[in-house]
This record gives structure tokens, sequence and C-alpha cells, in this order.
């Protein structure tokens, strides 16, 4: 008991904890008493496709004088982390590197992280954040399985931090969930996510059967790239973008683009603290056990007669051009927005606006919860890890959104929590 606990040490041990020990908030100071002029000094944790365009959008913003400041840039790639250093200091000639998240959490200077990782490392690096005092921009699929997503909800809760997804449709869905609200459908409801209004990239983000095991580059610590992911020999396919498609550390299209379309659709049906109660999917059979694959259908039931059955348009029968994309029995939404009968929206002048959602940056300021916040981002990455495991089991799963767990489904249940590669764990 005489160690020094430092704060690596804190978050090691702390992690474990989340959900069953009361810690105190770690709030700085002077973020809460941060007037709105003075900058938010930013770190962005994963330096890849999506995490350098954050990066970018950052030092666009500290050029315009929009109140933040690129304090720090990680990845586990030195190439990637070198690209990054130099964008970062041509506005922040201080900016740092590290090669490992913890060391970035680390630094008191930073108030809040753009996490751009894998999805496999998303909920360790936002529970840490979150010990550590900082504010979360994660990139979308929140977590890896379902398990993970309620423990970062509650991190952010304990720890009092503001969380946003990187997805955005919801804002622009308000007419819809109006449109839900006001009744004028009826029910039942069938909603058509289709390759006409949506893209599920099903084959660009499937996995590979072939791969033969390739030394790691040196550039890429693969240990630490791997981190709480099962071992698995270096394959560039397995790395870098192309991780999508393997079940360790993704969940191909369906997870990738789901995420941003099942926000808004979770959102306008009003089930973002709900879920499904039934999932089945038509897919090849059996399932690869390492390499995500292709699908015909996945269909959700949802509480109140909702039907949400995505359609992937790349393998099996695909919708017609002319199916409606919202369907009750009293009227009919199309993918360009005409409805039939064409006054349906007219139901909707009476229904009171619902709650408006405040940004990212407005949440830093305020110290609300955005539109995309851990609660509701937890719910969609559920959905989207339901309908994997659809595909994956091949049977038709129910599901209790309350207790988080399948019912009468014990094989199912392994999934909602699996344990970590040591020595990472929740």
């Amino acid at each position: 008991m005489g160690a020094k606990m430092t704060r690596r040490r804190f978050l090691g041990v702390s992690a474990a904890a989340v959900g069953s020990v009361a810690f105190p908030y770690v709030v700085p100071s002077r973020v809460w008493a941060q007037p709105p002029s003075e900058q938010i000094v930013t770190g962005h944790i994963g330096t890849g496709g999506r995490g350098t365009g954050l990066l970018r959008q950052i030092v666009d913003r500290q050029q315009k004088g929009q109140g933040f400041r690129v304090g720090a840039v990680c990845d586990v790639d030195s190439l990637r982390l070198q690209r990054a250093l130099q964008i970062a200091k041509a506005v922040s000639p201080d900016a740092r590197a590290y090669s490992d998240f913890r060391d970035l959490l680390d630094d008191k200077n930073i108030d809040a992280v753009y996490i751009a990782t894998p999805p496999h490392w998303h909920a360790l690096v936002c529970i840490y954040a979150a010990q550590a005092g900082k504010d979360i921009y994660c990139e979308k699929p929140m977590t890896k399985f379902i398990h993970e997503g309620r423990a970062v909800v509650e991190a952010v809760e304990r720890y009092g931090r503001v969380f946003h997804i990187g997805t955005f449709g919801r804002y622009g869905a308000r007419q819809w969930r109006k449109l839900f609200l006001s009744g004028a459908l009826g029910k039942p409801v069938i909603i058509r996510m289709n390759k006409h209004k949506y893209n599920w990239k099903v084959r660009r983000w499937s996995g590979r059967t072939d791969l033969e095991p390739q030394e790691p580059p040196p550039n890429l610590n693969w240990d630490m790239w791997l981190g709480p992911a099962p071992y698995k020999p270096y394959h560039p396919h397995r790395c870098h973008s192309s991780f999508r498609g393997y079940w360790d550390y993704d969940g191909g299209g369906f997870s990738d683009m789901g995420a941003h379309y099942f926000d808004p659709v979770q959102y306008m049906i009003g089930a973002d603290n709900s879920g499904p109660l039934e999932i089945e999917a038509v897919a090849p059979w059996p399932a690869h056990p390492d390499a995500v694959g292709m699908w015909e259908t996945i269909t959700f039931k949802f509480p109140g007669d909702i039907i949400v059955r995505c359609n992937s348009g790349e393998w099996g029968k695909s919708d017609p051009p002319d199916a409606p994309w919202i369907e009750g029995p009293n009227g009919k939404v199309f993918r360009d927005g005409r409805t039939d009968p064409p006054d349906l929206m007219e139901a909707t002048k009476d229904v009171p606006e619902p709650p408006e959602m405040i940004s990212w940056e407005e949440a830093l300021r305020t110290r609300r919860q955005p539109g995309g916040n851990a609660e509701v981002s937890h719910r969609v990455a559920t959905i989207l890890h339901l309908g994997n495991l659809a595909i994956r089991l091949g049977r038709k799963l129910r599901w209790d959104p309350e207790k988080e767990q399948f019912i009468g489904d014990e094989e199912a249940n392994r999934f909602v929590n699996i344990p970590l590669r040591a020595p990472w764990h929740l």
C-alpha cells in the first residue's frame, strides 16, 4: 500500500471498477470555469484517414479563431504520427506527439479528446479519458460489443464528462420524429433501409479468408494496435482501413454505415432508451468465424409495432426501387420525401416540437450532453451488434432492451460481454 499511485496505475485499476465502485468526479476546474473566449485544447487519438480529417477540422477552427487549439496527437503507427504532428505544428508549434494514448491522457493541458482508433479500442480509451477528466468525441461505431457500451455510459456519467459520437443524422430528423409522434401512419409501421437510400458497403468491408501471416512493418506497434483484441498474426488487410472486415475489430459495412443510418431512425421512432425485441437475418450460413461476409436482409422488430428492415442489395434479393421508405396502413413516405397522401405531414402541425439537440461544441461550453450522447450512441451500437449476431448465429434472436440480455439464449449472451486480451480489461 506504500507504492505511489500514479495516474497511469489509477487508470489501469479503476477501469475495472466502472459500474461497481463510486469514484469522485475528476473535473478540471479550468473547464468548469472556462469563459466562452478561452480555447479548448484537443488531443487526437488515432490519426488515420478519419482521425486526420478530424485533426484538420480543428486546425481550421484554430486558424479561424473559433476557440479550439490542437494540443497533442497519438498513434501506434510512427509514420501516421509524424504526419499528424506536422499538421498540428502548423498551427500549434508546441503540439506534442504520443505513441501511447495513456501518455496523452496524462497531459493536463488537454481538455477534450477525439478518438478515431478502430472500434475494438473505443470503449477502453473512452473510459480512461473520462477518468482522466477529458471530454470525449468518439468515432462510430461507439463500441465493439454491447457490455462495453454500458460501461462507457456509466463512466461518462460518473466522471461528469461530455460525450459525443461522430454521427449527425439525428439533427435533421425532427420532422420524422414528429410524424411518428402524431400517430398518423397507423400501426404496424415498416421502415425499409435499402440500397435505394442507404449504401451499406457490404462487399467493400468484407474480410478475406486467405491471409498469410506477415511481419509487421517497423513503423507499426502491432501488439498495441491489437490491444484488447485477440492476438492474430499481422497482415495489412487486418489493419488500418480494411480492419472493418474482421469481427475482432468491427462488424463490416453494417457497423460502419449503420452507425450513421440508425442514429436518426432510432431517434425518430422513439427508441433512444430502448431497443429491438426481435432480430432476424438472411445471410450465407455458416458465417466465417473471423472474416465479415455478405448478407441480404436484417430485420428488427421494435416496441410499438415498428419493423425496421435492412436490405443490402449486394447479395440475395433486393427491394424494388419504388418501395416506400416508411409505410403504415394510413400513409407512406418515399425516399425523396414525397408522401402518400400528399398532406400526410399536416398531421405534425399540432405535435409539440421535440426537445432541442445541442451540438458538441455547445455541449463543451455549457456542460450539457449533446444530441449524440453516450446513452443514445450505446443504443445505436447495440442495434448494430444485434444485427451482426443474428448473421453470425444464424437464427432469430429475442432481446430484452431493459436488461440488455438475450432471452433464453445462453450462446448469444456470451457475445454480450466478451473477455478482452490480457492485460486489458473493463
